[in-house]
């Protein structure tokens, strides 16, 4: 594993920001690490990086603890936090040459280091102009360079896309997933759009506490009904027909009109009463244009699971006083 956490837990004061969280990151994967504002989410990355102590608990990262070889974690680490710390007078080029040097690249190494990740990056068109210069996307594809150049085997990135436009969402999506077929990336963000379209595994915590740890597909498929309730059955006439007596067939418990003369009729078990409706409906003289088998809500949660939006809330939701505790 690139990435273990075993019960951790940070204290400040008499506030426990992280309870006893465990969870891993494996290689090659996308891990999204969610939770709503002051769930404990930043300050378990700040662990993870060496940069807070953990009150107790472990988190290795390739091997290494966090605390008793916190710079060895800190070359197997890349961290875009989520406000981009970047030096806006210097040029994109001299800046990544700096970061380069922080870890200790030299000579060939550095020059050849800076070169891949303005390439693998997509910055060689703005490498000699100024970071102040450009856009958001482009800050937030520097950041992803200098978390890369030293070419660390985790990679922790905390709101990435936040801000970005359509057309730099999907560059910096493409990019991060290019890059975790190498790496482990840790991902949080509060977007449930880019966890749908990048994620393969979901952590979610809640008030310092873990409360999910799945795969993503099995994570959707968790709140599916056991039993559906009803079938529905969509039947057309070429003009209105009297709603009342169609309910008077056995095993319809209900007819709801949708459109000039189109009803939906609702269905008590699992018989097939179509041709029990069609007899019905030719005994009246009816002009019956169309019958086909719609799906229920509940039958549409049944077969593609929960928004992932619904499970978020379900699991994160508290009516209770909320406890002030830190991000």
């Amino acid at each position: 594993m690139s990435l273990i956490i075993k019960d951790l837990t940070k204290v400040f004061g008499r506030q426990v920001a992280v309870n006893a969280v465990s969870f891993e990151a494996r290689p090659g994967e996308i891990l999204g690490f969610l939770g709503p504002n002051g769930a404990g989410k930043s300050t378990t990355m700040k662990i993870i990086n060496a940069y807070v102590p953990p009150t107790s608990g472990t988190v290795c990262v390739c091997g290494d603890d966090v605390v008793e070889n916190s710079l060895e974690v800190r070359r197997h680490i890349g961290y875009l936090p989520e406000h981009n710390p970047l030096y806006l007078e210097m040029y994109v080029h001299e800046y990544l040459r700096f970061i380069g040097n922080l870890y200790g690249l030299k000579g060939n190494m550095l020059k050849e280091r800076v070169g891949e990740m303005i390439g693998l990056c997509g910055l060689a068109l703005e490498q000699h102009k100024k970071i102040g210069m450009l856009s958001k996307g482009y800050r937030q594809r520097i950041g992803l360079a200098q978390a890369l150049i030293h070419d660390p085997q985790v990679l922790i990135l905390d709101e990435p896309t936040t801000g970005l436009d359509p057309n730099q969402l999907t560059e910096i999506r493409q990019l991060i997933k290019s890059i975790s077929q190498q790496k482990t990336v840790v991902f949080s963000t509060h977007i449930m759009q880019e966890v749908q379209a990048l994620c393969d595994r979901v952590v979610i915590i809640n008030r310092g506490n873990l409360v999910i740890d799945s795969a993503l597909k099995d994570l959707k498929q968790q709140d599916k009904p056991a039993k559906i309730a009803h079938q529905v059955i969509e039947v057309e006439f070429t003009m209105p027909i009297d709603e009342i007596l169609l309910q008077s067939v056995a095993g319809i418990e209900r007819v709801e009109r949708v459109g000039t003369a189109c009803y939906q009729l609702y269905i008590s078990g699992k018989q097939d009463i179509r041709e029990a409706v069609f007899h019905f409906v030719c005994s009246r003289s009816w002009s019956l244009i169309g019958m086909k088998v719609c799906k229920t809500d509940a039958q549409k949660k049944h077969e593609y699971g929960s928004s992932l939006e619904e499970i978020f809330r379900s699991l994160t939701h508290d009516n209770n006083e909320q406890t002030a505790i830190n991000k």
